[in-house]
């Protein structure tokens, strides 16, 4: 099987992970857009030209040329990527982070612990989202109680499993 259809069914089956999730918490909308962007030839040409199956294909970019034109593409159309949500700030002046609606925490909730079920497969649990996101903690530019927020439903899913988060994630408004 070559590269573009084994990255076309990785790309599927997280979408479908994302919405099943999505719809637990209560945006099935959101859901069912997800992600579409991957399907564009600007993301997909490149995630199956540097497709390994068991990493984002953005990374393998990266090492290559120094940078994922996939990925800035896909940040900048994706609400639920953090890095979508920067702006100048009228203070320093400089690139800040915003904090994020919480409909997009809540997508990039669903995202994060798909991409684990995903990447990681049989070696997956539900401590897996919440280890991946604190070996990155000191190097992310998040708004701070979006960074919180997000850190403790993976705590609540590393510690009471998926049901009582998803439960209690879809009672927030």
């Amino acid at each position: 099987m070559g590269n573009a259809l084994k990255h076309f069914i990785t790309v599927t089956r997280h979408r479908h992970k994302v919405f099943v999730h999505c719809v637990k918490v209560g945006i099935p909308l959101q859901g069912l857009l997800h992600d579409l962007s991957k399907y564009s030839l600007t993301e997909f040409v490149p995630g199956a030209k540097y497709y390994r199956g068991n990493r984002s294909p953005n990374e393998a970019e990266r090492e290559d040329i120094g940078y994922s034109k996939a990925w800035m593409h896909h940040k900048g159309r994706n609400k639920h990527h953090f890095e979508y949500w920067t702006d100048y700030s009228p203070v320093t002046k400089q690139l800040e982070p915003v904090e994020m609606p919480l409909n997009f925490v809540k997508e990039m909730f669903c995202d994060r612990l798909a991409a684990g079920k995903i990447y990681k497969g049989k070696e997956y649990n539900d401590k897996c989202p919440l280890e991946y996101f604190l070996k990155g903690k000191g190097r992310r530019r998040i708004h701070p109680k979006t960074s919180d927020l997000l850190e403790s439903w993976l705590e609540m899913l590393a510690n009471e499993g998926e049901e009582k988060t998803f439960e209690y994630i879809r009672r927030l408004k």
